[in-house]
């Protein structure tokens, strides 16, 4: 929508994680290290943990992207709640190893298989597991005993953890004494600071080719920053929603108050919120219109209503904006394309 009138190549905030667009705040850049430094090793257990939305996953691409190691066979998993032996199928699918017989008995035969063929060719198996908060304590054990795969005493196979701040719950549980010593080395996503915001904008805008000066005016980073709190992704989604806003305002430049009407309309289109205020139930023969509290707040709720429709009706006018733009610019392109032709 507003790539060509900012210039852009592709849009720059998206929220699929893309290895281009990786910024290394200091906490990303520890978090990589880390994993470049376990696959160096190429053995133990390497922890990265964070809130939503601040990165996991685009370390994790980012890490596979420049993974020049033809001797790394790598499998990424999202999981899901996966009990030991549906952990085990799922690794089995991701390797594209070959079973006979369902039993977790074959399935551990067939990755022990697979993994010794790999090691035979001077190859080892990566296996980054994410969202791995979702896995229970039984189902990281499982990883713990793949890792005891080995042959002429090096491991087969090594994993990385990705998951929010509950898998640290999961690991320190005291059952769990085994694998917290497999692990060589872990790190903690935070969320960007208010000058890193800056950074991540500007390098993402930079990575899509964005040719004007100054998308934003300097105060509007502080304020991104208050909005999103420094969370990533939800850095994305509000940064594309400014620039589609600054698009059919056409603004040259965002400042602090075409943030804070944004914020406003999203806030209101999120939750669905009335602002906290509830109808509260009410009984078929209850007189509530004798009450004359009851009466002020169902004015204030209908006023309430009113602006949200108001907000409503807002949206729908620019987007009827944004599409007669568009086709007077494909009107533009037909005439010119027809005047070329006849010349």
């Amino acid at each position: 929508m507003y790539e060509s009138y900012y210039g852009f190549k592709e849009r720059p905030f998206q929220l699929s994680p893309d290895p281009r667009f990786f910024f290394a705040s200091s906490h990303h850049q520890r978090a990589l290290s880390y994993l470049q430094y376990g696959l160096d090793q190429g053995e133990g257990f390497i922890v990265v943990t964070g809130p939503i939305g601040t990165g996991k996953t685009t370390i994790a691409r980012n890490l596979l992207s420049n993974l020049d190691d033809a001797n790394i066979v790598a499998a990424q998993l999202v999981t899901t709640k996966l009990n030991p032996k549906e952990l085990l199928e799922l690794v089995v699918s991701e390797f594209n190893i070959t079973v006979k017989g369902d039993s977790k008995a074959d399935l551990l035969q067939a990755i022990e298989r697979f993994l010794v063929q790999l090691h035979q060719q001077d190859k080892r198996a990566l296996l980054i597991v994410d969202e791995a908060q979702n896995l229970s304590s039984e189902s990281v054990e499982e990883l713990r005993m793949l890792s005891n795969f080995q042959l002429d005493n090096k491991p087969l196979i090594q994993s990385f953890l990705l998951g929010q701040e509950e898998l640290k719950g999961i690991i320190q549980a005291p059952n769990m004494e085994q694998f917290r010593q497999r692990i060589i080395a872990s790190a903690h996503l935070k969320p960007l600071s208010s000058e890193e915001v800056k950074e991540y904008i500007n390098h993402r805008l930079q990575q899509a080719g964005c040719k004007k000066t100054e998308v934003f005016s300097a105060p509007a980073f502080d304020l991104i920053h208050e909005k999103t709190l420094g969370v990533p992704r939800k850095i994305n989604i509000f940064v594309d929603r400014l620039l589609l806003f600054g698009f059919l305002e056409e603004l040259d430049n965002i400042d602090v108050d075409s943030i804070d009407e944004v914020a406003k309309e999203m806030e209101v289109e999120l939750t669905g919120s009335l602002n906290g205020a509830q109808l509260q139930s009410i009984e078929p023969n209850q007189a509530v219109l004798s009450s004359t509290a009851n009466v002020a707040s169902i004015k204030d709720v209908l006023r309430e209503v009113e602006e949200i429709l108001e907000t409503s009706i807002k949206e729908k006018i620019k987007m009827a904006r944004y599409v007669d733009k568009l086709l007077k610019q494909k009107s533009r392109m037909y005439t010119n394309a027809t005047t070329g032709t006849n010349e």
